[in-house]
């Protein structure tokens, strides 16, 4: 009986221990750049959010997409040639095909400004047609350089 209760006590620090590595590294790189993607991601869920439930907000929607528009380029600058670690959830491929890797980024920053661009207009079907093309720029990338 007395097992019990150790275990299930025991149970979350024994599940803590196998999660992810911790970024080390000097100026922890990979830390830098997932901190900057989860800023993205804070201001573009909560707009697919809106569009998807037809809470859509005009304000608060042109608050995120320009705050996104901001923070559109952090992540990149800590993409360098020794990053590629754990916690690291980038292919390879991002060093070997630079170029590719590139005209992701660039689209990427084209339609996040085109989705500032629709949110100032407040027409609600621009800027559903500017958020599923920065989504889709966000998905391709994914499926070419993120495990």
């Amino acid at each position: 009986m007395l097992r019990s209760p150790l275990l299930l006590l025991a149970l979350p620090i024994l599940l803590t221990a196998c999660g992810e590595p911790e970024d080390t590294r000097p100026g922890q790189p990979v830390a830098h750049r997932r901190a900057a993607f989860k800023e993205i991601l804070k201001n573009f869920e909560p707009m697919g959010l809106q569009l998807r439930n037809q809470r859509y907000d005009e304000k608060q929607f042109l608050v995120l997409a320009n705050n996104l528009n901001k923070a559109k380029e952090a992540p990149w600058s800590h993409f360098a040639p020794d990053t590629n670690y754990p916690p690291s959830k980038a292919k390879a491929v991002v060093w070997s095909e630079p170029e590719k890797f590139e005209t992701s980024r660039q689209s990427f920053f084209k339609a996040a400004e085109a989705l500032a661009v629709a949110a100032e207009s407040r027409d609600q079907k621009q800027i559903t047609i500017a958020y599923e093309a920065l989504h889709d720029t966000c998905r391709t990338c994914h499926k070419s350089f993120k495990e």
